[in-house]
This record gives structure tokens, sequence and C-alpha cells, in this order.
């Protein structure tokens, strides 16, 4: 088994330093921070916010949402296909008998 190796990232302005197992997982986790850094610099640019956190908890918000509406898109899309498939289905039976 793979040892696990220490990185530090840097997010808002502070150091934390993460456990990752291979060089995926690094290069991830430091993409991760800096587009969490990007946001963060782009909310604080754009609004009076005096406390990190709440800039934080907009970043989390905004990544989460961006989450769930892919996994909203994703199911529409698979019901579509399924559909798409049941149509398929019906007419190769109809053509078959």
């Amino acid at each position: 088994m793979a040892e696990s190796l220490k990185i530090k990232v840097t997010i808002a302005g502070r150091v934390y330093p993460i456990r990752i197992n291979n060089e995926n997982e690094e290069e991830g986790m430091r993409k991760a921070a800096n587009q969490i850094n990007e946001l963060v610099a782009k909310f604080e640019k754009n609004y009076e916010v005096s406390d990190k956190q709440d800039v934080l908890a907009m970043c989390a918000l905004q990544f989460a949402s961006l989450i769930e509406i892919n996994a909203i898109n994703n199911n529409e899309d698979l019901v579509k296909a399924t559909e798409k498939i049941n149509k398929l289905n019906v007419l190769m039976d109809e053509h078959l008998k």
C-alpha cells in the first residue's frame, strides 16, 4: 500500500496541511485550492465582505450549487436517454414481429 504524503495548500490566506495518496490527488487539491482562492478574490472585489468566513461560505455555496445543478442536468439527460432507448426498443420490437 502506498504511503500518504503531506502537502500544504493555502486557502484565503491560511495554510492547511493535507494528506494525499498520490500525485493526481495532489494536483486535484492544488487546482481546487486555486479555484477557491480565485473565487475568494472575486467575492472580495465585488462585494463588501468584512469576514473571511462569509466569503468562504459564499464559495462553498457556489461550488455546492454547481455540483447540484450538474447532478440535476445529468439526471435529466439520463431520463431523456432512457426514453429514447425505450422508443428504439419499441420500434425494433415492431420491426421484428
